[in-house]
């Protein structure tokens, strides 16, 4: 089994319905509406403590994947998938208190930045070490197996998390179970510093693919259109039982790791030849020659937007933030629960052994 290229250019304009079209432009539109406020107004007014981690230039592939899947289905984010919390509705009033810290959210003001999940929504919590939810994307896609339930369970993770070891333990049971699983590398050719020749000794993500017998996919990740294709046929795999698919969207970070990275690193032609790519402007021209949005349309999105967007930002600003008792509330487990999740200490037997060390 080898990998593929789905979509290195210009979608099919039928393939892609015109409702479908332009859910997928409008979502776009507002997680960079979004993104932008995030970095570039209240980090730098220094209202957002700690990291600042946007995905701009790269809003197609979270967006085109999850318009892709049904309600049941889950989703694990990273830091770079913004637009997946809200394609799935996440309000943008908690995505803004959360990363100003306060107390009314999910991390009730214990982290900045989208490290947060929703089970109502079908959003995974994560940890900044992202190839950390790829065996339990494959644990969730084995319960959905085991259940009989026709429900599919959606990992992203960056390029850099495909040189780590829970990453090839992950799909290698996702794939030896034959389990509901798509893998979506969002590969914007830098891990942090790291360029990917210097730690992949293949040209594509999709390469390791053969090693699991699974289908490896390459995807022009600027496209939306070829993104959301791509997610649905692994997404119908997925459900007839065929097992996992490893899609990877080739993509570039417009940006430095975090909002404190100025990318120096970064040769800056990079930067002016995906400029050119970017996703929301060619989805504009795209959907301009077919008709679909005019410049009255774009301007009464873009009014709406930035609307929707200030009053979220405000509204968060005016929240509380938690008191200080809050610090250690839900860090650690409580005493009291030990005994229950460890009978064994209080046992005679262990009692006799401490005392034993005590007194040798």
């Amino acid at each position: 089994m080898s990998s593929t290229t789905v979509s290195a250019g210009k979608a099919d304009p039928g393939a892609v319905s015109r409702d479908v079209a332009l859910q997928l432009f409008r979502v776009m539109k507002l997680t960079r509406e979004t993104d932008d406020r995030l970095e570039r107004k209240l980090y730098r007014q220094g209202k957002i403590v700690g990291g600042c981690y946007v995905g701009r230039g790269q809003e197609a592939i979270p967006i085109g994947c999850v318009i892709a899947l049904e309600p049941d289905d889950v989703i694990f984010p990273t830091h770079r998938e913004l637009g997946a919390f809200i394609a799935r509705g996440m309000s943008l009033t908690t995505l803004f208190a959360q990363y100003l810290g306060r107390a009314d959210t999910p991390t009730r003001g214990k982290d900045g930045n989208a490290h947060i999940g929703d089970m109502s929504l079908g959003l995974i919590n994560y940890v900044s070490h992202l190839a950390d939810s790829v065996p339990i994307a494959a644990g969730a896609a084995w319960a959905f197996k085991a259940r009989g339930e026709k429900r599919v369970a959606l990992n992203f993770l960056g390029e850099g998390s495909t040189s780590r070891g829970d990453f090839y333990e992950g799909v290698n049971f996702a794939a030896i179970h034959k389990l509901p699983a798509i893998y979506v590398v969002n590969n914007n050719q830098w891990a942090y510093s790291t360029p990917t020749h210097l730690q992949m000794p293949v040209a594509n993500v999709a390469d390791r693919a053969p090693a699991f017998n699974i289908p490896g996919v390459i995807v022009d990740g600027n496209d939306v259109e070829a993104v959301y294709l791509a997610a649905l046929e692994a997404c119908a795999r997925a459900r007839r039982g065929d097992g996992p698919t490893l899609i990877e969207c080739k993509t570039f970070r417009m940006t430095g790791h975090s909002a404190h990275d100025d990318a120096g690193y970064v040769p800056k032609e990079q930067f002016e030849l995906w400029a050119r790519k970017d996703p929301i402007q060619r989805m504009e021209r795209r959907l301009r020659e077919r008709g679909w949005v005019d410049d009255a349309a774009i301007a009464a999105m873009d009014a709406e937007m930035k609307k929707s967007v200030e009053a979220a930002a405000e509204t968060a600003l005016a929240m509380a933030y938690p008191d200080g008792s809050e610090t250690l509330e839900r860090v650690f487990a409580e005493p009291h629960r030990v005994k229950d999740v460890f009978p064994w200490r209080h046992t005679d037997e262990y009692k006799a052994i401490e005392i034993k060390k005590e007194k040798p």
